[in-house]
């Protein structure tokens, strides 16, 4: 008789195109990860999720529309998968160094690319799915595009 327990099951929400759409998000990622029980990187996942929200309203969003808020099981089952999907152009990308000095905004991706262990583009139609990953424990450094 197999007694492990099953993986959590992904959990998904569609969002508008409004300001109270990024704390809406978070919260529903907040409830996601307490129930999954996963605390060790709780933090960066929520901050992640923030910024790819943020992104996604602000860039990836036209008028009349919204955007995906994914979260799955990753690994073994204690990591985490955060998808963000878009009907929005263009593929985002850490600004330059040059680009980050001109201003408050382009912050999010780079926030993104240091918090998790991998993230990148993804093509969907119409638009793109931006996504990260989080294995359990402890942050294992710089993330890595893939």
């Amino acid at each position: 008789m197999n007694t492990q327990t099953p993986p959590p099951s992904p959990r998904e929400r569609f969002y508008r195109r409004e300001r109270q759409s990024i704390p809406a998000a978070r919260a529903f990622a907040r409830e996601a990860l307490s129930a999954w029980e996963v605390d060790g990187r709780a933090d960066d996942v929520l901050l992640c999720v923030s910024e790819l929200t943020t992104n996604a309203l602000l860039h990836g969003v036209p008028p009349g529309r919204g955007f995906l808020l994914r979260l799955l099981p990753y690994g073994d089952g204690d990591g985490v998968r955060v998808e963000v999907h878009d009907s929005g152009d263009g593929v985002p990308a850490v600004p330059q160094a040059r680009d980050r000095e001109r201003g408050e905004s382009g912050r999010g991706l780079l926030l993104v690319s240091e918090l998790a262990d991998k993230w990148g583009v993804g093509e969907r139609s119409p638009g793109k799915v931006v996504w990260c990953e989080f294995s359990a424990g402890a942050r294992p450094g710089p993330g890595r595009l893939n």
